[in-house]
């Protein structure tokens, strides 16, 4: 007569799919090993139940079973005259009820997620009689935005694409799709701000996704780096111009040209502020912070005898 994979699930040959699902959750939950204390009796139910759900969960292993039962399923059936082989291959079970666990519940163990402790009783939580549902919130997915600081000194919008693991319909089984994320970022937006997406990691049956947070870092730049809203730029001139003075030529991120006259002697540490010409504030776009140049001198590598003189007399000139 062989097994009767309708009567281990304890459902009727009519049973749609969403009745084959709900059977094997309960029942596989009901004699999982690890709530049995590994008790031989429940494993091997484990077993069984395990590979009459892959069979009937499958519309090809359950027509056939349905046909002709399981010497049909498991020996192979007669083909149509113009296939290559004159039986079909035969359904082996592969042994391993803890994969089909695995495969259908998303882990090995939910006994944490799906069952509550009531009176020294292990209960169903889940839409059942006791307690409720305890999903987790898996921790923060975090990931750095670089970006340019041409694209924070004017705004723009960055579409990142994430890949990721979505339940399906059937509310048992997932499938990796990609999405886009938009990121409105808005003008000044400082270094370490921080975009938050919401539960938009990996769902799965047991859990609620993950955020998806995104920190922005500056991509490093050839004339500037950023301290707040104020903008850093060094500029190189040679010993005779730090003494004498001098303008600086600077390029904007807005690609104007600042010509920055330098009346001061530029000695170490000195440094010249330019108001207005940093970074805009995210708050208040029409406010900007500061443009703050530093300064490397270029010292001559030798002198001449007659340039040594000439330096002295200066100094002498200078001093007196």
């Amino acid at each position: 007569m062989g097994i009767d994979y309708y009567e281990i699930l304890d459902i009727t040959r009519s049973a749609t799919d969403a009745e084959i699902k709900k059977s094997y959750r309960k029942l596989a939950l009901l004699y999982h090993p690890d709530k049995n204390d590994q008790c031989l009796k429940a494993t091997e139910m484990f077993m069984q139940i395990a590979e009459a759900y892959e069979v009937l969960s499958n519309q090809q292993h359950k027509a056939i079973y349905d046909q002709f039962g399981e010497e049909g399923l498991k020996n192979g059936i007669p083909t149509k005259g113009n296939e290559p082989e004159p039986w079909t291959k035969g359904y082996v079970f592969h042994g391993n009820a803890k994969r089909v666990f695995r495969e259908f519940f998303g882990m090995d163990n939910p006994f944490q997620e799906f069952f509550d402790r009531v009176d020294g009783d292990l209960s169903l939580s889940f839409g059942g009689l006791h307690g409720r549902s305890q999903k987790k919130k898996d921790p923060p997915i975090e990931r750095d935005l670089v970006l340019t600081l041409e694209e924070v000194y004017h705004g723009c919008l960055k579409k990142m694409r994430i890949s990721r693991r979505v339940m399906n319909d059937d509310g048992h089984t997932s499938s990796i799709r990609d999405k886009i994320l938009n990121i409105t970022v808005r003008k000044g937006w400082l270094t370490d701000t921080t975009i938050v997406f919401p539960n938009e990691s990996d769902q799965g049956p047991n859990t609620i996704p993950a955020d998806i947070i995104f920190t922005l870092k500056d991509h490093p730049h050839e004339r500037f780096h950023r301290k707040g809203h104020d903008l850093y730029h060094t500029a190189t001139v040679t010993l005779e111009k730090a003494l004498t003075g001098c303008i600086v030529d600077i390029s904007t991120l807005d690609d104007r040209i600042l010509h920055i006259p330098i009346t001061d002697v530029v000695k170490p540490g000195y440094s010249k502020v330019v108001p207005g010409e940093g970074m805009p504030h995210a708050d208040n776009p029409d406010k900007f912070g500061n443009l703050i140049i530093n300064f490397e001198i270029e010292f001559p590598r030798t002198l001449s005898p007659d340039r040594r003189t000439m330096v002295k007399n200066c100094h002498l000139s200078i001093s007196s």
